[in-house]
């Protein structure tokens, strides 16, 4: 199969407000045909699709660029979908992975499903008419592909030695690592995931991380191949922080969206604590803010970009979780970090009172069968010896130490901190 020249979006000019905003804001990293995509825009005939399979319950940050992208494409006139990947999910995509995703049942692949789902009415308007954007699962089609047929009518369009030079396979190969005919066999779904909402939508892009590059290009050359209209491409950077670090992960793990896996007040605390160089990036990126405003708060300077970093914080809390849940989250950390007390509106967890009777041990109550502020009891190990866990803001030296009725505050809490801004109560049932 051929492959698709990119693109580069600092030698383009577009003339559509949606690939004007998605260039200013700093979106885009490649596009395989950015005048097309210009043009169609400009036609209102801009139908864009981006998938997610289903392999937890909840998204991370790490989606949060592409759910923007089809934030700004709503508002800018196109009609966005969100393709939930019912049917690829069971196949499991190995980009970027050294080894294969677990094999989920369909139960856990319908649960993880529902949990997904309720991310997107935050950023998209469903239902409608216009524009709405519209959710659709491609398990309604791979799920009724005969065999036979899909090799005789998608699979002869793929070429094997063009597959084997993809990263997604050349990588594991590389290292040596197994890669199952099941995962192989991921691009081709996916290639045909684009042919048929083409047929059904007249969706005529597709959206994603840079890692989704080769993909991409396998479902535009399989359109071509099989009589499509014109299909585009346009990618997303895989962002990281200016430290290098990868973007959402955190010492206690992934940052989930739902709030259910992380509370709004974490979700703020995550944001209030990006680095001073990727404040403005990230106004651009994770806010609705308006650019003069960002330019406002990136001309801040010394203290005063803690400033900027609230409002960061805040502005893409209240995109996630609504106004009334940011709002509450940084007055939370006004009154512990500003007031010291202890806001009684922190993450809590429970425990019955018969635990604290009997000694609840310190690394059990970090780790991630209560406080969840550290991932594993080795992590909390570690952190207790580099001075990085408090009870009550007492530090921790013992690794043995227990938590008993004698540690509950005269509010009837035990407040559990890690560093200087994640902290949770440890409350008695």
């Amino acid at each position: 199969m051929s492959t698709a020249t990119p693109n580069q979006p600092e030698t383009f000019a577009p003339k559509s407000d949606f690939l004007r905003v998605l260039s200013e804001r700093g979106y885009i990293h490649q596009g395989s045909d950015l005048a097309g995509i210009d043009a169609a825009a400009l036609e209102g005939r801009l139908t864009t699709y981006v998938g997610y399979d289903c392999t937890a319950a909840s998204l991370h940050v790490g989606h949060l660029l592409s759910i923007m992208m089809l934030h700004w494409l709503q508002a800018t006139g196109g009609t966005p979908i969100t393709l939930m990947g019912g049917g690829t999910t069971r196949v499991g995509d190995p980009s970027g992975r050294d080894e294969s995703r677990k094999i989920l049942t369909l139960e856990q692949i319908e649960e993880n499903k529902a949990g997904i789902q309720k991310t997107f009415s935050r950023f998209l308007t469903f239902g409608g008419g216009g524009n709405s954007a519209t959710m659709v699962d491609n398990a309604e089609w791979l799920t009724k592909l005969n065999y036979i047929e899909m090799l005789r009518d998608i699979g002869r369009h793929f070429s094997v030695n063009r597959m084997m030079s993809m990263d997604s396979v050349r990588m594991r190969l590389e290292r040596d690592q197994e890669l199952s005919f099941l995962e192989f066999n991921y691009m081709i779904l996916q290639s045909y995931d684009f042919v048929e909402l083409n047929r059904r939508y007249g969706c005529v892009l597709q959206m994603g991380g840079s890692d989704q590059w080769g993909n991409i290009v396998n479902g535009i050359d399989l359109g071509r191949r099989m009589g499509t209209p014109q299909l585009y491409g346009l990618t997303c950077p895989l962002l990281t922080t200016a430290s290098g670090a990868k973007m959402g992960k955190t010492a206690a793990g992934a940052v989930w969206l739902d709030a259910g896996m992380l509370s709004p007040y974490d979700y703020w605390q995550f944001w209030r604590n990006t680095e001073d160089a990727d404040v403005a990036r990230f106004l651009k990126l994770f806010t609705l803010l308006p650019m003069d405003e960002i330019a406002r708060l990136q001309a801040l300077q010394g203290a005063e970009i803690n400033e900027a970093k609230k409002v960061l914080a805040t502005e893409a809390t209240a995109l996630m979780h609504g106004r009334e849940a940011a709002d509450a989250a940084s007055e939370t950390a006004r009154k512990t970090f500003v007031e010291g007390a202890v806001a009684q509106d922190l993450p809590s967890v429970t425990v019955a009172r018969s635990v604290l009777e009997a000694g609840l041990g310190v690394l059990s109550a970090f780790g991630p069968d209560h406080a969840r502020l550290v991932p594993s009891t080795s992590e909390a190990r570690r952190q207790i010896k580099s001075g990085g866990l408090r009870v009550n803001d007492v530090q921790i030296s013992d690794e043995k130490a227990v938590l008993t009725l004698a540690d509950l505050g005269q509010d009837g809490v035990v407040k559990l901190s890690f560093g200087r801004k994640k902290h949770v109560l440890l409350r008695v049932e």
